[in-house]
């Protein structure tokens, strides 16, 4: 799920060459949130970096379940609002 993205160093993924520089950063995504849509279907899923999930307490876990269920609830709703405006139904021939 983790994944490694180049730090925002040179554009050609080199670190920079200062003399005193400390050592490349890399960026880790700890958090996702994915929407997925099946024809009007629209489904919107998080997940968290195992390791993060293991140094939370039991009640950190608690709020951050709790704040990603409203998050992926508003992100699905305003996708699903969006592709509603985007792409409606043909009309069909009954």
């Amino acid at each position: 799920m983790a994944h490694s993205t180049p730090s925002s160093g040179n554009p050609n993924g080199n670190p920079p060459q200062d003399a005193g520089a400390e050592a490349p950063t890399k960026d880790v995504e700890l958090l996702r949130v994915l929407v997925s849509r099946k024809g009007t279907q629209v489904d919107a899923q998080w997940a968290i970096h195992p390791q993060l999930k293991q140094d939370l307490l039991p009640q950190e876990w608690q709020e951050v379940t709790d704040l990603m269920a409203k998050v992926t609830g508003i992100v699905g709703t305003r996708f699903s609002q969006v592709l509603t405006q985007a792409d409606p139904e043909p009309p069909s021939n009954a």
